[in-house]
């Protein structure tokens, strides 16, 4: 329908735009100019306490600084009431009194026979609930009693039965004037394929009605009375009113409960949105008995930014949400995702409202996982990663998954957490069960603790060895030996090599020869030899694979690596050069003099000759060396409190390297 020029900026100026939002909000009198048109409040499209969404009636435009949602008059009634655009304006055509324009005359039928249809659907309504005070539906009332239904439950969901028989429903409709065709039309009735009349579709059930986001009724569900009955649940089929795959139970009402601040939860059926509404959880909604559509959860995304699924503890209820999943993985946006809460085995919600109570439902959706958890305890649950194929797989398997998310930003972290959980299956601690993750999604390695490389050991508490303070005197540069010094000079050329992994294969050799007494420090190196040269772009994710994050995070914690220009610069290949060529002369010139003196001990027997004595004097001049760069580095940290010592160091160094060393000359 195309409307006449002029009828929208005319219907804009007969309804301010804060008329129209003020019904979905409070306005916060405090930020507020009424004066002005100047309007704030809590956001009714997302969750929050601070009145972040601005209203501007002179613009005629919204916006919310939390969520970014922006738009008119008729966009907000779009999204609020989650209606087509010509929906929107006759609903404020409606409230300004202002007569929507001639239709074109076939539309103008179709919106006449849905108003008919849904009349109908009314009329429905009304027999089943009085058909429920019936002699008939004595079975039907002992069993909601047995459920725990209340007199009030019965009144506030509108439950009703359909009594057994083929025309009860039928004869009454006809009885009142409402036509064959609008009957079976509205999905109440069936043709009969044996030239009988029509018969009811809904018979000997508990009839729960089903309305749309305007509160219209549009359908109904049915429970079947009789065990061996075909479908023991039974919905309406597909009319002009109803599309199964667009519509969700307790919609209108989840909508106003979520909008005050309540997490949507998402359940299979209407007993168990029932039960959670009365439990308090009045922000429950069901998908009508069908595998969640599209459709569906861009309906719940627009009532709450993380629906919390609580299916059924059952394998039916765990294969709900593993497909819940693939759909939900292109569409992911910044702030829109799913949390999942599973019910105890054998249990849905209902079941356990009515036999622990609400706090034992607010638990378990305080406990709600990410939808990442799942995705991982999907690919992995009840397999074995023994060998590096099956390892491959599982990688394959996951890339191929957060391959289908569009969002880079929300692929990237997904990458993260899947490292993250990976390295704790693969690296971790291998008693764990991997369940030893906080409540809320957040997690710490298995075992509640902390390990600082794969060889490492377990630390409670989930925290890193603090690093020494800047004031600390006894660091590896403060008063190392030649094993730490050298460990030391190694984690720099480590730290250098990583960020800059361009300068390594100038240096393949150099790292060839590196020992590496720390067993963390030689895994970086052979990660280094294998991926630095043909694969530099890998690098660092691989070393995240094989160690955790927290192993380069040590590294680059340590004092005389952050200092480093290398972690300033990285990338800087000259620097790194430098830094390398320096780093690795230094780690020799000690070698080298170890290796003098041991030799020298070989050769020496009784007084020196003095070719052995000019070979230690030149591995001591270059040890000296060493050493003065040192000082130079530890002067940095405490110049006073080192220096002396160093001088003296240096002055008796020859006599002390050599000290102890057996002159007495070799028998031949």
């Amino acid at each position: 329908m195309s409307l006449p020029p002029g009828f929208l900026d005319e219907l804009r100026t007969r309804v301010s735009l804060s008329q129209v939002v003020g019904r979905k909000v409070m306005w916060d009198q405090r930020k507020s100019n009424m004066g002005k048109g100047d309007m704030w409040a809590p956001c009714p499209f997302h969750h929050e306490k601070s009145a972040s969404f601005h209203v501007d009636d002179r613009k005629g435009f919204y916006y919310c600084f939390g969520c970014q949602a922006k738009g008119d008059a008729i966009g907000f009634v779009q999204e609020s009431e989650n209606v087509g655009f010509m929906e929107a304006v006759q609903i404020i055509a409606a409230e300004a009194g202002m007569e929507m324009p001639a239709r074109d005359p076939r539309a103008q039928q179709k919106q006449d026979r849905r108003a008919l249809l849904a009349d109908v659907m009314e009329q429905a309504v009304q027999f089943f609930r009085l058909q429920l005070n019936t002699s008939r539906a004595h079975e039907a009332r002992a069993y909601l009693d047995r459920r725990g239904m209340s007199a009030q439950s019965l009144e506030r969901w509108e439950i009703g039965f359909a009594p057994d028989g083929w025309q009860n429903l039928w004869d009454h409709l006809r009885g009142k004037g409402v036509e064959e065709d609008l009957i079976i039309g509205a999905g109440l009735a069936k043709p009969s394929t044996k030239g009988g009349k029509p018969y009811d579709t809904f018979r000997n059930r508990i009839m729960f009605p089903i309305r749309d986001a305007r509160g219209r009724a549009i359908a109904f569900g049915g429970r079947a009375m009789d065990s061996n009955d075909n479908a023991k649940y039974l919905n309406s089929p597909e009319t002009e009113l109803f599309d199964k795959g667009r519509s969700l139970y307790n919609h209108a009402p989840a909508r106003v409960a979520a909008g005050k601040g309540q997490p949507l939860v998402v359940a299979e059926g209407y007993m168990d949105v029932i039960a959670l509404a009365d439990g308090g959880f009045e922000a429950a909604v069901a998908p009508l008995g069908t595998a969640v559509t599209e459709s569906q959860l861009m309906m719940m995304w627009r009532i709450a930014d993380e629906p919390i699924i609580a299916l059924d503890g059952d394998t039916a209820g765990l294969r709900a949400a593993m497909r819940l999943i693939d759909l939900a993985l292109p569409l992911l946006e910044a702030g829109k995702s799913l949390r999942f809460a599973m019910m105890p085995e054998g249990q849905d919600p209902d079941d356990l409202i009515r036999s622990k109570g609400p706090a034992a439902v607010q638990a378990l959706l305080d406990q709600a996982m990410p939808m990442v958890r799942l995705l991982w305890q999907r690919e992995t649950e009840g397999k074995v990663y023994d060998s590096p194929e099956r390892k491959a797989a599982l990688d394959k398997s996951l890339r191929e998954k957060i391959k289908l998310i569009r969002d880079p930003s929300i692929r990237k972290h997904y990458g993260d957490d899947i490292k993250e959980l990976r390295w704790a299956l693969f690296r971790g601690n291998r008693q764990s069960d991997g369940k030893d993750f906080k409540s809320g999604g957040g997690y710490i390695r298995p075992g509640g603790g902390f390990k600082d490389g794969p060889r490492g050991k377990w630390r409670p508490g989930g925290k890193a060895i603090p690093q020494p303070l800047a004031s600390t005197k006894s660091s590896l540069l403060a008063g190392a030996d030649d094993q730490a010094a050298i460990a030391m000079r190694e984690a720099v050329i480590l730290a250098s090599a990583i960020a800059t992994p361009a300068v390594i294969v100038d240096f393949e050799a150099n790292f060839e020869r590196m020992t590496c007494a720390d067993p963390d420090h030689a895994m970086m190196r052979d990660m280094i030899l294998r991926y630095g040269v043909g694969a530099p772009d890998r690098l660092h994710d691989e070393i995240l694979y094989a160690l955790g994050p927290y192993a380069l995070e040590n590294l680059h914690a340590l004092r005389h690596v952050a200092i480093s220009p290398c972690l300033r610069k990285p990338g800087d290949l000259e620097t790194a050069s430098l830094t390398l060529s320096e780093e690795f002369a230094k780690i020799e010139a000690r070698l080298g003099l170890d290796a003098e003196v041991a030799e020298a001990e070989e050769d020496l027997s009784g007084l020196a000759d003095e070719a052995v004595t000019w070979r230690l004097g030149q591995a001591a001049e270059a040890r000296n060396k060493a050493v003065r760069s040192e000082n130079e580095d530890r002067a940095q940290y405490d110049v006073a409190d080192n220096g002396a010592r160093l001088n003296r160091e240096e002055r008796d160094l020859l006599s002390a390297l050599t000290d102890g060393i057996n002159f007495s000359r070799k028998q031949r």
